[in-house]
């Protein structure tokens, strides 16, 4: 199978030759392919016959302007100097773009509900291609396994630079691995991603195009984890390595003289103290320094750069190194500009939308508003796409609540067993998902894959709130006052409060949960709260109950186990059994002990992730894993329903999405480098 984006063959593409016009290229003209089919059989020599003509390159005639606005980038010298010896070709959904306009972007707020955008403008190592099966190259330009999956060497564009002009090469990549994912003084906890069961990976750098990851132990999934998360595999050593104390013994020294103290402090006004790559920049973070910095912010690989941030929003210029041409030599992205406002209201972000005031839009968006967007597209001038999900709303018990009454009780199978059968999710279906949805128990794995047990997905899902009520009585939760509610076994008064996010989950859908659970005697309390306020109620074990949609499909699992080790995901998500983690990540010196299923599912997904990719042994662990989750409830499914992609008809190069999903990294495998504005 060809994907639609490669590295033109035998370099045939170089930056600094000259050549005669190629003709343009759309995927249109690829042996009849029209836009939006995704997984066509095409051969790489029927590429080559349409791209590997001679072309001349050619940029973005307002890129001088782009870059002055850059503050801290020098001059530009000629295109043929910015680009890599082989740059990546991208060809086009359906024509060839021209240069200009500002993409309208519509986010949350700070940090918060921003994944849409960033997707837009992301790159890293390797990507999924538009089929959602085949990894493809981006950065990388290639990569190759040894034979037992211990040893993943990525091979680099020669010439790469970074947005300032500064040489890419694999010692930014170490830099990233060694001296930030592996920093406690940077980032305080490891993620998975970076370790194989546990145990860190050493880096080889042979030379500046060559990276070789060497691993403890198998794991075949990391390569899928570069080509969906949103950490990139690389950071600018050039430029951050300055303010590092293990790199440049004057990096405090550095960072005083621009009023900062020390230079580990400039680099989380730069990068943050995650992997989360969308942390306030200088200009928000420290404004009263950001003029004695080199830069407002750190380099990058994307297509867009930062030349603003506020409160209100940011705004963006196209990259002037950016690494990708289209079939006719033109580098992209087409668009020049993209400015991103923050809204955290939902019906203001609705009726922005119905307005055409947006170009692209998906991310905190829910079915229950199709019908007024489905409504208004030719008034607006948009279009909507409803496509299927990945994840879907899930519910969570505080296992380890502070409250030791709450704890006994969310911690008690027989409740969370009682808590999912009385939930309609029939109903639930037709009145918050129009009937499109799929009723289901959350396992862990989406979609279920066939190592599974189907059955699995209807398991504690069926209707029956009499049964519900019973399984209450006996685990003493009963009304002991009259008032038409229960109370806990110890006799304290319960309301289960259940705050929640739009970002994360459909309002109307918390709103029916709730009363299901009243409708059986537990009295609830629902309460709309930003998404920053509900990940701060989360992260200090404040909630009763959890609240967002939740789901992973096997390649990610087999790259990052968050899913299935405590607390079950990351700060941005839907997480429980806080203490449980604390335990983990100390050692057992603090926090409260999980019980051995939990304990079960951590070894089983370090097993699952070392297996042979396809093999019976990683097919049994993965039902394992499936058959645990499921069984213990501790995130209880719903509905999985379709959702809603925008984008305003003017955008050109919108190919039609296989999902709408965060888990592929939303925008990614689509190459939003090609979109480009018709106005």
């Amino acid at each position: 199978m060809r994907t639609l984006l490669l590295t033109a063959a035998a370099g045939s593409l170089m930056a600094g030759t000259a050549f005669a016009e190629c003709p343009a290229v759309t995927q249109a003209d690829m042996m009849g392919v029209t836009p939006g089919d995704f997984s066509q059989q095409m051969e790489l020599a029927d590429f080559t016959a349409a791209a590997s003509c001679e072309m001349t390159f050619s940029e973005n005639p307002e890129m001088v302007e782009l870059n002055a606005a850059i503050r801290g980038n020098p001059e530009l010298p000629p295109l043929a100097e910015r680009l890599p010896e082989e740059p990546l070709v991208v060809v086009p959904y359906a024509s060839v773009g021209s240069y200009g306009g500002t993409l309208r972007a519509l986010s949350n707020a700070t940090e918060a509900g921003t994944s849409d955008f960033l997707s837009v403008r992301h790159v890293n190592l390797v990507r999924y291609a538009d089929d959602l099966q085949t990894i493809v190259p981006s950065v990388a330009k290639s990569w190759e396994w040894n034979a037992d999956f211990t040893q993943l060497t990525f091979h680099l564009r020669k010439g790469h630079k970074w947005s300032d002009g500064a040489p890419f090469t694999s010692a930014d990549v170490k830099f990233w691995y060694d001296n930030i994912a592996l920093d406690p003084k940077v980032i305080e906890k490891p993620k998975d991603y970076v370790l194989v069961a546990g145990e860190p990976m050493t880096l080889e750098t042979p030379d500046d195009e060559t990276v070789i990851f060497n691993l403890p132990s198998p794991k075949p999934g990391l390569l899928a984890h570069f080509a969906t998360t949103f950490a990139q595999a690389f950071l600018p050593k050039h430029f951050l390595g300055q303010y590092h104390p293990d790199i440049n013994p004057d990096a405090d020294k550095l960072a005083q003289e621009a009023g900062f103290e020390n230079g580990l402090a400039v680099i989380t006004a730069y990068f943050g103290n995650s992997d989360w790559t969308d942390t306030p920049t200088p200009m928000l973070n420290s404004p009263d320094k950001v003029g004695k910095l080199a830069k407002d912010t750190y380099p990058t690989l994307e297509s867009h750069i930062y030349v603003s941030e506020t409160t209100e929003g940011r705004k963006l210029v196209a990259n002037p190194y950016f690494f990708m041409v289209d079939t006719t030599g033109q580098q992209l992205p087409y668009i020049s500009r993209q400015d991103e406002l923050y809204a955290n209201d939902n019906e203001v972000r609705i009726l922005k939308l119905v307005n055409g005031e947006v170009d692209y839009k998906s991310q905190s968006l829910t079915l229950a508003a199709a019908p007024i967007l489905l409504e208004s597209q030719e008034k607006g001038d948009y279009a909507i796409q409803l496509k299927p999900t990945i994840a879907m709303p899930t519910f969570s018990f505080n296992v380890t609540s502070a409250d030791e009454g709450k704890r006994e009780v969310f911690g008690n199978l027989e409740f969370r067993k009682a808590m999912s059968i009385a939930i309609n999710r029939d109903e639930l279906n037709e009145t918050s998902f129009f009937g499109q949805g799929e009723p289901k128990q959350f396992i862990g794995f989406s979609p279920t894959p066939s190592f599974v047990d189907p059955e699995l997905t209807s398991l504690y899902a069926e209707y029956d709130p009499e049964s519900a009520k019973t399984m209450l009585d006996g685990i003493g939760m009963v009304d002991t006052d009259g008032d038409g509610y229960r109370e806990l076994p110890n006799g304290e008064k319960i309301v289960l409060n259940m705050q929640f996010a739009t970002q994360g989950i459909g309002g109307e859908v918390v709103e029916l949960v709730a009363q299901y659970w009243a409708d059986v005697g537990v009295q609830t309390a629902v309460k709309e709260v930003t998404p920053d306020e509900y990940r701060s109620a989360q992260s200090s074990n404040q909630l009763d109950v959890g609240m967002w949609e939740k789901g992973q499909p096997v390649a990610i699992v087999l790259g990052n186990n968050e899913l299935w080790v405590p607390p079950f995901e990351n700060y941005f998500a839907h997480r429980t059994g806080m203490l449980w983690a604390e335990w983990v990540e100390s050692g057992g010196a603090s926090g409260v002990e999980p019980p051995a299923f939990v304990k079960e599912l951590m070894d089983d997904v370090n097993a699952f992730q070392g297996a042979t990719p396809g093999s019976e042994e990683q097919a049994a662990i993965g039902a394992k894993m499936a058959k645990t989750m499921t069984e213990n409830l501790l995130f209880i499914g719903t509905v999985q329903a379709p959702n809603v992609i925008y984008s305003r008809n003017a955008l050109k190069n919108m190919a039609e999405f296989k999902t709408q999903s965060y888990e592929y990294y939303r925008t990614y495998p689509y190459l939003a480098a090609q979109w480009w504005l018709d106005e």
